[in-house]
Order: C-alpha cells, then sequence, then structure tokens
C-alpha cells in the first residue's frame, strides 16, 4: 500500500530562488547576498518567505483525501465520519508545521552561509514568482481532471520531442527529485506498518525484517507513481518560466548551497510524514480491529 507522500513543492522555489538571487555568470541584475543572520531569526523568516504554511495545507487536503482512499481499500464503509475525523486531526497543520520547524531547523544547524543566502533571494519577486507557480501547480492538482489533463499535456510533449522536457528532466536529477522522494515513501509506509503492528493489526508480533522486505517490494511501484505524478507536477508549474530560469535553476541545484539546502527540506518534510504516517497506522489498525478511534 503505498502512502501518499509527495514532498517535490518545497524544492523547487529553493534551487531557482537562490540561483537567481545570486546571479548567474553575466547575468544583469544580480544581487549581493544578504548578512548573515543569526539562525533563530532566518529560519522562521525564510520558512514564511518559502511560503511552507501553504504548502503544508495543501498536503493536509492531500492527506484527507488519502485518507479515504484508505477507508475505502482496507475497511470499505465502515470509517465514517469518525475516520475522517481522525485523519484530520492527523493531519493537523498546526502539528505538521511544529514538526517540519523542529527538523528544519536541526538540518539546517549552523549553515548560516545556504540560510543567507536564501533570505537574500526569497524576497526578489522572481523567486516568489515561482514559489506562486509551484503552490498553484500543487493546488491545480487536487482536481483529478487537472491532473489528467497534465498528464496528457506530457504525453504530448514526448510525442512532439519538446526540448522543454529534457530541461525538465535535467532538474529532476539535480535536485534528485526521484530518489529522495522514492526514500521518503519507503519510509513513511515502514512508519504505517509499524503503527499497524503497535496496535496489534496482524494479531501476532510482526519481524521488523518482514516489515522492512514488504515495504521494498513496494518500491517498483512507488518509483512509477513518483515518476507519473512529478513530470505532469513539473511541466504544469513550470509552463511559464523561461528557458533561461530553469537553466539558472539547475545550476544552482548542483551547488553545494542548493544541495544543502534541498537534503534539510527532505529531512524535515521525512520528519513530518514519518509521524503522519505511524499515526495513521496505528488509527487503521484499530478500525480494521473495531477498537475506539
Amino acid at each position: 500500500m503505498s502512502q501518499s507522500f509527495r514532498l517535490i513543492p518545497a524544492l523547487a522555489p529553493l534551487a531557482l530562488g537562490l540561483a537567481l538571487g545570486l546571479g548567474a555568470p553575466g547575468q544583469a541584475g544580480a544581487q549581493s547576498p544578504a548578512p548573515n543572520p543569526p539562525a533563530e531569526a532566518g529560519l522562521p523568516t525564510l520558512a514564511e518567505t518559502l511560503a511552507i504554511g501553504e504548502v503544508i495545507a495543501i498536503m493536509r487536503e492531500e492527506g484527507i483525501d488519502y485518507g479515504r482512499s484508505l477507508e475505502a481499500e482496507m475497511f470499505p464503509g465502515r470509517g465514517g465520519a469518525d475516520w475522517q475525523r481522525i485523519v484530520a486531526l492527523i493531519y493537523d497543520e498546526t502539528t505538521m508545521r511544529r514538526r517540519f520547524d523542529e527538523a528544519f531547523g536541526q538540518a539546517m544547524a549552523g549553515d548560516e552561509a545556504t540560510l543567507a543566502a536564501a533570505l537574500a533571494f526569497f524576497g526578489d519577486a522572481r523567486g516568489q514568482h515561482f514559489i506562486r507557480l509551484e503552490i498553484d501547480a500543487r493546488r491545480a492538482l487536487l482536481d483529478d481532471a487537472v491532473e489528467d489533463a497534465a498528464k496528457a499535456r506530457v504525453d504530448e510533449m514526448i510525442a512532439a520531442r519538446d526540448p522543454r522536457l529534457q530541461l525538465i528532466r535535467r532538474f529532476v536529477e539535480a535536485n534528485d527529485l526521484i530518489e529522495a522522494n522514492v526514500a521518503g515513501a519507503l519510509n513513511a509506509n515502514l512508519a504505517f506498518y509499524r503503527g499497524m503492528v503497535e496496535v496489534g493489526a496482524f494479531g501476532e508480533e510482526t519481524a521488523e525484517a518482514d516489515m522492512l522486505a514488504d515495504v521494498w517490494g513496494q518500491e517498483e511501484q512507488i518509483r512509477a507513481e513518483t515518476e507519473g505524478w512529478l513530470m505532469p507536477y513539473l511541466t504544469l508549474a513550470y509552463g511559464p518560466a523561461s528557458d533561461a530560469d530553469l537553466e539558472a535553476y539547475i545550476a544552482f541545484s548542483q551547488s553545494p548551497e542548493g544541495q544543502r539546502l534541498n537534503r534539510a527540506l527532505f529531512a524535515a518534510f521525512d520528519a513530518v510524514f514519518g509521524k503522519v504516517s505511524q499515526d495513521l497506522g496505528r488509527a487503521a489498525a484499530r478500525q480494521m480491529l473495531g477498537q475506539d478511534i
């Protein structure tokens, strides 16, 4: 069973923003990096500038939708309002944001150079534009019809050998979006199984090795689902972006600052979804066993 686990939107604005803010070689209008801010002041500012709250709000909507899919798959017709209530509590925005902030702060601890570079860009109109493109595309894909249209558009671009697809693929590779998201989904699924085992859903103690084997058996499916969602999402999000902007994004993504920021964001969202998934596993197991959730 594949957990709904999409971290991509938090990443794209970061690399592009830093690249544009610092300026590519020969680029006009480049800004000088801001002085290094104290981490305790700079990280909340960076998170707000990145609109992390909006990203988490969309993830909550996706999670509630996933909760409905989970009910249909595991205990059809037996969840009802109680199940919807517990899923909404698990995907509580305040709790998710607190967990993100804590993990992001730990991952970025002491890295004032990356923090300063990020803050230097994210006050820039161009960086904000890319953040909005990503968030708007993520929200639009909550509509199945929009997602189907985006997938059809990718098929058309493949048939036409549209060069924009090559840029998107380079972008994906530079940010390690496939591997990092697959790893995150596998970790989330393992946490889900652990939650189920804690409640006794399988009737007897299940060995960690058995859970790991089961989760690893899902890797191919998760990879296919990740790739199948990622390209439509990115082509939709970056449709209005110029090739030059995407080239700048790729250039930064390969830089030390881009790599560190990328890792910190994945670590933060992994922490959020690990806990969410374990809580979902416990709740689903209780529902299956007829316990009070």
